[in-house]
């Protein structure tokens, strides 16, 4: 593969107007989300004449060849450790100390980051359940399992969703020996654990887990389904670890929506612990939330986005907590929406502002941001996991866009986000789309980690607007539990 720092040109009106694949989803201006849809969707295939559109845009210079790489000249790209023996898809990471963890739906994998340009695999332990989505603290590891299983062990096969034994919920391993972990507990819980969230309190550790997916054989599990479970973990007894309720946060049933965007539980939750503060992307709805005491959160607004917003996916706070990014994460991550045809304001992240004090805070929309870049019809792409980069006096987020690559952009002025920085690998196949891309970016310890398809890559930004984010050390990081970088 080839890396270039050639300019991207934004037209790519041969690609976005001779593949047709979103017609039918886009044609209203938004896009459903369905469930389960973060599994890797087959290919599809597309039209000689599609492909011979590809083809000449990629000759033009539009967008990177099959394969090659891009990126703007603040980004560069140190390393790339391909998959080892774990070829499912990669998903989330989390960070302490010299080592990063990437989960995948074939289990987790540790890697010695000491050396950023140089990362090592130090294991990798086979436990399928999708997507294994990741977070650490102390000594414990834990993962979501959102798929049906036979049981609760990582022996466990898949059964249909219906099966009266099917095992779904959390996983919690001790890794006080990073080249041995332990499997110490499991907790099953309604409807699975699609994504997770950790608020770490003085003796116990609570899990918010975010379950949307309305599976059969669960009664509290039923459409509606409108809250989270809460998992509470014991420091000095894991094993003990119990679901302690069930919070319902959408009592009038949230937004109604169409089938797959309509509010049934939450997708993702992310807690700012200092300021006790959660934000909750909920399908159909944003949420902020008052963790106060971290057993009972409390809704405290909650905003909608019917026109451009297809499905709430995430959320991100500023430093100061007066700002969160949510991601619409439209079409499920298996569509390409980073086209002309789909515009910058679906698929994108909102701004939004925090007024007012106590229980009187409200959610105030500012503006969109999508990545400036038009990725082919061939590319799955849309706004994915993040993290800040700690960067004094401003607001600047890293991103992932699946196959958009790696996004560096500014909210500092909400009303004019813009893109400082990207790192960009070419599509899978200029002859259907196809999944791949990355999952999650995160800026952890002076450099950008991204769990790609193509494996973990390691970046660095050398920028004015960012640099004095490498005096912010922290000894741990899961995006989804922001830390106070003051």
């Amino acid at each position: 593969m080839t890396s270039l720092h050639r300019p991207r040109r934004r037209r790519l009106g041969a690609v976005a107007g001779a593949l047709g694949l979103l017609a039918a989803l886009l044609a209203t201006g938004t896009a459903n989300a369905t469930p389960g849809t973060e599994d890797p969707p087959a290919t599809e295939e597309i039209t000689e004449n599609d492909r011979k559109a590809v083809e000449t845009a990629i000759a033009e210079g539009d967008i990177p060849g099959v394969g090659e790489i891009v990126h703007s000249k603040n980004i560069t790209h140190l390393a790339n450790v391909p998959k080892g023996s774990l070829t499912g898809t990669n998903s989330d990471l989390a960070f302490q100390g010299r080592y990063a963890f990437a989960g995948n739906y074939d289990g987790f994998v540790i890697y010695d980051i000491r050396r950023p340009a140089s990362p090592r695999v130090v294991t990798e332990v086979y436990c399928p359940g999708a997507q294994n989505d990741i977070s650490v603290h102390g000594d414990l590891l834990f993962l979501s399992v959102d798929s049906s299983r036979s049981d609760d062990s990582c022996n466990s096969t898949a059964l249909p969703a219906t099966h009266p034994e099917a095992w779904e919920g959390m996983r919690v391993f001790d890794i006080s020996d990073k080249t041995a972990p332990r499997y110490v507990a499991a907790v099953e819980t309604p409807c699975g654990s699609h994504t997770h969230t950790l608020v770490p309190d003085r003796r116990d550790i609570y899990i918010y887990v975010s379950s949307y997916f309305p599976h059969p054989t669960y009664p509290d599990c039923q459409p509606p389904h409108d809250g989270i479970s809460i998992v509470k973990v014991p420091r000095k007894a894991p094993e003990q670890a119990e679901m302690i309720s069930f919070e319902v946060l959408f009592p009038d049933g949230g937004y109604p929506g169409s089938p797959g965007t309509a509010t049934s539980g939450c997708h993702d939750i992310t807690a700012y612990p200092k300021l006790k503060l959660a934000a909750g992307a909920c399908m159909g709805d944003g949420i902020l939330m008052d963790i106060s005491d971290p057993a009972k959160p409390r809704v405290l607004d909650r905003v909608q986005d019917p026109e451009h917003f297809a499905f709430w996916h995430s959320a991100t706070f500023s430093q100061d907590g007066s700002k969160v990014i949510y991601t619409d994460e439209l079409g499920g991550g298996g569509a390409a929406t980073c086209n002309e045809r789909t515009g910058p304001e679906y698929g994108a992240n909102g701004i939004y502002h925090i007024t007012g004090k106590g229980d009187q805070r409200k959610l105030d929309f500012q503006s969109y941001y999508k990545i400036p870049r038009h990725q082919a019809d061939t590319e799955n792409c849309v706004a994915h996991n993040g993290s800040l980069i700690p960067a004094k006096g401003r607001d600047i987020m890293v991103q992932s866009w699946y196959q958009g690559g790696v996004s560096v952009w500014e909210f500092t002025d909400s009303a004019s986000p813009e893109e400082i920085g990207f790192f960009d690998r070419g599509p899978v196949s200029d002859e259907r789309l196809t999944f791949g891309g990355t999952w999650s970016a995160y800026y952890y310890n002076g450099y950008i980690y991204s769990n790609d398809q193509a494996g973990l890559d390691v970046l660095r930004i050398t920028d004015r607007r960012t640099n004095s984010a490498r005096s912010v050390w922290l000894h741990e990081l899961n995006a989804q539990t922001q830390p106070s970088y003051r």
